[in-house]
């Protein structure tokens, strides 16, 4: 042997007149070309084998370890070298006829090498099968290089019971609503229809400064009511009314909170459409987006630690999703174990921003698998897959003491509220086609109808009653005095600080100063 080049720290030794290669198969460390040789270079050939192994497993300290204790080299390479070595080919470039046994021409000359060589593939098999053990968990691991998919090839399904004519699909898993329960939810449904439109109107008119409709997801609102227990904590976003008045909110309540009178429970510090109710387990709807959700996960810890009977549910938007309580909100639910199905409204639009600029996943529901959340992804227009899963996944949380993600595929056919005008950032075309094809209400209706539950003329009154309490409701509500301008500054200190005793005197010297300013009616 004659050492012809020596690159770095690497020696490229190697005979001086090369013999014919032999190939040599193993089943863990790919295929290696070895070269023949003299019996008498047989030492430094092993050595310089061994080293290239534990060279292309140094990845592995516990390879590299169980080569050091085996055969007792403790001067195992552990750095990764990069310079150039013989040829490595895969097992698609060789044919079968090529392989030997695992060390060729060798075995005639050392038995005793190649038992050992098998006692090593043995042992490497063994912490192939083994896992490592993080603070995070133990994980399995593997030495190829790959990347997790940024997105599955095949969108996650939608669970649907009724097609779009309102017809139970063939061998649908759901569960079955009685003909009384079924009229109610349609009822329901339609009242809500027209109390979003009388009172859209309003804002219209200028009775009332905002409003914000739920067309095209009354399915999402009611079906998911009918599904819950009277004592689940619901925290909504602003678009689940009739979740309110699923649960008895009258419509002389919805108008009083509108109309911001005294007879408002918010004594006219929220803006219209910002209901809420102790008695009937509705959190106050607030302002600022998916604040709901990690006060969600309070609630269902708190309902957990109290060993409650009960879970909190919690609604969010597409758009809502883009917050950081989003991920507050289901991690602390995941970790905690508390009993929370978290359902997102996926209506295409967070008000003027679509969905392809909110997100690259598929939609919300792969999300939930993300926080270790059990999910399930829903066409929001079928109330009959709306209620099973709801109920569901009610039952899972309760029962098994856990969170739930829901994504609800919907369309919200309204504007997003009165301030907005969708026709700017979306078709009419599109808005007309949800409207009256895709319509949840409609498609529910038929699947009423073709039970024999329901008629024409039943409609007829239903909505003629409906239209004619949402009038008297709100002309009851304008009758009602304002709330008095002391009723801003309490129900936050017990002792008013200075500073807010001053605003106070400066805001009443104000509206004496110029009454005409303010609305009629309004006093100090």
């Amino acid at each position: 042997m004659t050492c012809q080049v020596r690159q770095g720290n690497t020696c490229t030794c190697r005979p001086s007149n090369p013999l014919p290669l032999n190939i040599v198969k193993n089943d863990n460390f790919s295929l290696l070309l070895l070269y023949s040789s003299p019996f008498s270079s047989l030492l430094l050939f092993f050595v310089h084998f061994l080293t290239d192994m534990a060279i292309w497993f140094a990845r592995s300290k516990n390879l590299v370890s169980s080569l050091r204790h085996n055969l007792n080299l403790s001067t195992i390479l552990i750095k990764r070298d990069y310079s150039h070595r013989p040829v490595f080919y895969t097992t698609s470039q060789l044919s079968s006829t090529a392989y030997l046994s695992p060390f060729g021409s060798l075995r005639h000359e050392s038995t005793a090498v190649e038992t050992q060589a098998d006692h090593l593939v043995q042992q490497i098999d063994e912490v192939d099968a083994q896992e490592l053990d993080f603070p995070g968990g133990k994980v399995g691991y593997t030495s190829e290089m790959k990347f997790i998919p940024e997105s599955s090839s095949r969108r996650i399904p939608c669970y649907r019971v009724l097609d779009e004519d309102g017809r139970i699909i063939p061998d649908s898993d759901f569960i079955p609503v009685s003909e009384k329960l079924a009229v109610r939810m349609y009822e329901q449904m339609a009242t809500l229809q027209v109390m979003d439109h009388i009172f859209y109107e309003a804002q219209r008119q200028g009775r009332i400064s905002f409003y914000l409709t739920s067309v095209g997801e009354e399915a999402i609102n009611i079906a998911s009511a009918a599904a819950l227990s009277p004592d689940d904590v619901v925290l909504p976003q602003y678009r689940e009314p009739g979740v309110l008045l699923w649960r008895g909110f009258t419509l002389e309540e919805f108008a009083n909170q509108c109309f911001g009178n005294k007879a408002d429970y918010g004594k006219g510090r929220q803006m219209p459409i910002h209901y809420g109710s102790n008695r009937l387990n509705y959190f106050t709807i607030s302002s600022p987006i998916a604040t709901q959700l990690p006060q969600a996960a309070g609630v269902g810890y708190s309902l957990k630690m109290d060993k409650k009977n009960a879970c909190a549910v919690t609604f969010i938007g597409d758009g809502g999703t883009s917050e950081g309580d989003f991920h507050a909100g289901l991690n602390f639910a995941a970790v905690m174990e508390a009993p929370v199905v978290f359902i997102c409204r996926n209506n295409g639009w967070a008000i003027s921003t679509h969905i392809s600029e909110q997100f690259r996943s598929d939609g919300i529901v792969v999300k939930g698998q993300a926080y270790g959340i059990r999910s399930i992804r829903v066409d929001g227009n079928d109330a009959l897959a709306v209620y099973s899963t709801v109920r569901s996944a009610r039952e899972m949380a309760v029962t098994e003491q856990r969170p739930v993600l829901i994504e609800m595929m919907t369309y919200r056919v309204g504007h997003h509220s009165t301030s907005d005008d969708s026709t700017k950032y979306r078709a009419a075309d599109e808005i007309q086609y949800w409207k009256m094809s895709r319509n949840p209400v409609n498609r529910f209706r038929k699947w009423v109808e073709d039970n024999g539950w329901w008629s024409e003329e039943d409609e007829s009154k239903l909505r003629s009653n409906a239209r004619k309490q949402l009038l008297q409701a709100i002309q009851a509500a304008e009758k009602w005095e304002k709330q008095p301008l002391t009723e801003l500054f309490n129900d936050v200190y017990d002792v008013k600080p200075k500073n807010l005793e001053e605003q106070e005197l400066g805001l009443k010297e104000l509206v004496k100063k110029q009454p005409q300013d303010y609305p009629p009616g309004f006093h100090v």
